[in-house]
């Protein structure tokens, strides 16, 4: 019977409740719905809900999943129970397999089969057969063996013509082997040679040394990397002096895969293993062995590093406000601007990679399409408001974001062959605010990350109120157990996630803090809660001294900070900021409409000192030369006769970059060519044009200026579906008549039969085996024809046609009715 047929019937006997644990394990069987239980076994043996149901799993489920794979054949039905996986499972028990595969089979990955062949009739244990598409899935190297030799020789060309004279070769010298005179007979005589450890062993005993060491980096992978894998070494010419490589090699027991990779055979690796196929099962994750941290430490770093961020986030946005970035060709912002922004705020060019790239996923910094340069919107909310609410901003954008701040800098990938003037960054290192910083499984990992986090420190709590140090390893093992199969992912973004959130005050000294936890438990509101309690009241204040320096004496208050900004130039780093006044940053404040009345008074109200005489003369001295003589550029003007308009644009600070003076109470003048101006005022909500291509006038109607994008809310990623949905799901499943009665359930019929003959075609190729299906054509005439599959991919089948003798690739849409039309050929 089909597997997909026989998964059908095993969920269409199952209760709603056992129906409703399977769609919350694997949500993706809803999306969309489907109208029957075939359509839902279809989807089930998909190879993409396969593979992402597989992420979910642990190691000792992949472990029972793997081994049943091994020893069944899904082609010819032979089944596999919970006793026969004891004997290859080490350290397991038939009760601990029973419940893993009831699990299992609750997934829907394996159903009951029928026991195979001579088994008594009184046996009452429960058979399985796994999914029938696994086998793609896990790849070619399950539970870490490699393929057999008979798969080797059809598989590998070249060892094929080289297996008859090895067999030959180690039959001549002595060796208990069968003589060959084809490759698969080779294959079959070697196989047999390896098949028992105790066979093995015998053969490594007359090994040189090391061999034994080199076959232990075997051991949980089948492939290696071999300088000269396909060098030729024969156990004829070999010396006293022959290497451990060059031993394995001719006597097959390492078979070359190209130039520069072996593969260690199935059986080979299986009796190294002492012919079980895991030896390190376990029910108990690993305990990583952890440092400790006080919970004063864990909470006063992670204070520091939300003033810190948020201080050099009000930095950049002030630096940015002040000049825009300039983008690269490739896209991104080169090192020219991040050391330009490096030099501003004191810091290193990796932290401002990471700063800049947290303000572009969080919005604060936005990328302005006509002038190809990143800018800061106009009239951001974050500058406003209090500092627990900008870190929750922050935080929640970047929980919820598909872009890694952590992978700036680091080798783009697929740069090897594009000129260095074309590469993101130099080397093809991928550059701030650039696409190479995509990752779509972004929010997945971090969320994975903090539970992981939570768990290892609830595990490790200590009496005393001691938090556990976690560092990358600890987590990463920890997720290698918990699903090995999304363990490359982690590994790749482990230590940049950790990083992130230890500047976020997610992670403190190492230890995950109160804050981290509660977004770890969907908790955002405690979080914002305890930061509240526990961060610094800002400072509303500074310290004017005599060396035209104001000291802040703690971490100010945003607005506080930005207006010290337009006037001094900070130095320093860290809370006691230090900003510095000079001619040309008073000179600045005045250029963007400040006087010295204004300066003095703003100084005044928020010092708690007097204002020095040496700070007093100079802003007073600055502003009496400031604008004696004004030099200006009249390159466009703008016209409209609504005033109030124009009075707006010439008060607000939006427009400075325009260069604007009045002439006239409907008519202003602008330092940029029309073109330039227009765009400007477009950024600003206004809707200017230009009369023509040489008219330098820019008429001006009052637009809708654009609505602030709101701020970001995390949300968890969804790992189950909405309960409205399962209940309707299940009422579609359920019904009397067994008719779908909804919109698209002919596509869903179609889905189940493509998946039914895509089985098909992939067990007749399996079994090399002659199959008859109807082939409409495009004037949608039928014809039966009887072929062979050689191959399917792409959507499309490369049949043989014994009838013509010839080859063809035909498209699996266009094909109907497949059936296997002999039995199996030997």
């Amino acid at each position: 019977m089909s597997l997909i047929r026989a998964l059908s019937k095993d969920l269409a006997a199952r209760s709603d409740d056992s129906l409703r644990e399977l769609f919350a394990a694997r949500p993706d069987l809803l999306s969309p719905a489907v109208p029957d239980f075939p359509a839902l076994a279809a989807r089930a043996s998909s190879r993409v809900s396969v593979q992402r149901a597989l992420e979910r799993l642990n190691r000792p489920q992949m472990q029972v999943l793997e081994t049943l794979h091994l020893c069944t054949n899904t082609d010819t039905g032979h089944s596999a129970s919970a006793p026969v996986l004891r004997k290859l499972i080490s350290g397991s028990s038939v009760p601990v397999l029973e419940r893993i595969l009831d699990r299992l089979q609750e997934l829907a990955l394996v159903h009951r089969a029928d026991p195979p062949h001579g088994t008594p009739a009184g046996n009452r244990q429960h058979f399985y057969l796994p999914v029938g598409c696994l086998k793609d899935v896990v790849g070619i190297y399950p539970a870490g063996l490699g393929r057999s030799y008979t798969e080797l020789v059809r598989l590998q060309p070249a060892f094929a013509q080289r297996a008859v004279q090895l067999v030959s070769e180690l039959h001549r010298s002595g060796v208990e082997i069968q003589d060959a005179t084809t490759p698969m007979e080779a294959a079959l005589a070697l196989q047999h040679w390896t098949s028992s450890p105790e066979a093995v062993q015998d053969i490594i005993a007359q090994a040189p040394e090391r061999t034994t060491a080199l076959l232990a980096r075997f051991r949980n992978w089948a492939m290696g990397a071999v300088p000269q894998a396909q060098r030729k070494a024969s156990v004829v010419t070999e010396g006293a002096d022959v290497g451990p490589i060059d031993w394995l090699l001719a006597r097959g027991l390492l078979v070359p895969l190209d130039a520069a990779h072996v593969e260690l055979p199935h059986s080979v690796g299986l009796s190294l293993r002492g012919g079980a196929i895991i030896n390190d099962f376990t029910l108990t994750p690993p305990v990583p062995e952890l440092g400790t941290t006080t919970a004063a430490l864990r909470r006063n770093a992670a204070l520091s590093a939300i003033s810190d961020t948020l201080r050099l986030v009000g930095e950049l946005l002030h630096a940015v406000q002040r000049q825009p970035l300039a983008t690269l060709r490739s896209g991104g912002v080169g090192v020219r601007e991040t050391r330009r922004l490096g030099d501003l705020l004191r810091i290193s060019q990796p932290q401002v990679g990471l700063l800049l790239e947290l303000c572009g996923l969080a919005g604060l910094i936005r990328l302005d399409v006509d002038s190809s340069s990143w800018v800061q919107p106009p009239q951001l909310e974050w500058l406003a408001l209090p500092r627990q609410e900008q870190w929750q901003w922050l935080v929640n954008a970047w929980l919820s974001s598909e872009r890694v701040p952590s992978l700036v800098g680091q080798p783009a990938n697929g740069t090897s062959g594009v000129p260095a003037a074309h590469r993101s960054g130099a080397g093809g290192a991928i550059v701030p605010l650039s696409a190479e910083a995509q990752r779509p499984d972004a929010p997945v990992v971090r969320k994975r990350i903090l539970e992981i986090l939570l768990e290892l420190t609830a595990e490790a709590a200590a009496s005393d109120g001691a938090a556990p140090v976690l560092d990358a390893a600890a987590v990463l093992q920890r997720a290698e157990w918990a699903q090995p199969r999304m363990a490359r992912r982690f590994s790749s973004l482990i230590r940049g996630v950790l990083a992130e959130a230890e500047m976020l005050g997610l992670v403190g000294s190492g230890a995950l803090t109160q804050l981290g936890a509660a977004f770890a438990g969907d908790n955002p509101d405690e979080a914002m809660t305890l930061l509240g309690q526990h961060l610094p009241a800002a400072l509303n204040h500074v310290l004017l001294q005599a060396d035209l320096t104001a000291v802040a004496p703690g971490y100010l208050a945003p607005d506080l900070a930005e207006k010290l900004l337009a006037m001094a130039d900070a130095e320093g780093q860290g809370p006691a900021t230090i900003y510095r006044f000079s001619e040309a940053s008073v000179r600045r404040a005045l250029d963007a409409g400040h006087d010295a009345l204004g300066l003095l008074q703003f100084l005044r109200d928020h010092s708690a000192t007097a204002v020095p005489q040496p700070l007093e003369y100079l802003i007073q001295d600055t502003a009496t030369r400031h604008g004696q003589l004004r030099v200006g550029t009249a390159a466009s003007f703008i016209q409209s006769d609504d005033e109030e308009a124009l009075q707006e644009l010439l008060s607000g600070p939006r427009a400075t970059a325009l260069g604007l003076a009045r002439l006239a109470p409907t008519v202003l003048t602008s330092s940029l060519p029309p073109r330039e101006t227009v765009q400007i005022l477009r950024g600003l909500g206004l809707s200017p044009s230009v009369d023509g291509v040489e008219d330098s006038a820019v008429r001006l109607r009052r637009g809708q200026v654009p609505q602030e994008s709101p701020r970001p809310v995390y949300t968890a990623p969804r790992l189950a579906p909405a309960a409205d949905d399962v209940d309707a799901q299940l009422a579609v499943l359920r019904q009397e008549d067994g008719s779908p009665g909804r919109h698209g359930a002919a596509g869903h019929e179609a889905e189940a039969a493509t998946q039914l003959g895509l089985e098909a075609l992939q067990r007749a190729i399996r079994l090399k085996q002659r199959i008859s299906m109807n082939v409409v054509d495009s004037l949608g005439n039928a014809t039966l024809e009887t072929v062979v599959p050689l191959s399917v991919s792409g959507g499309r089948v490369r049949v043989f046609d014994p009838a013509k003798d010839t080859e063809r690739v035909l498209s699996i849409h266009r094909i109907i009715d497949i059936e296997a039309a002999e039995e199996l050929h030997q």
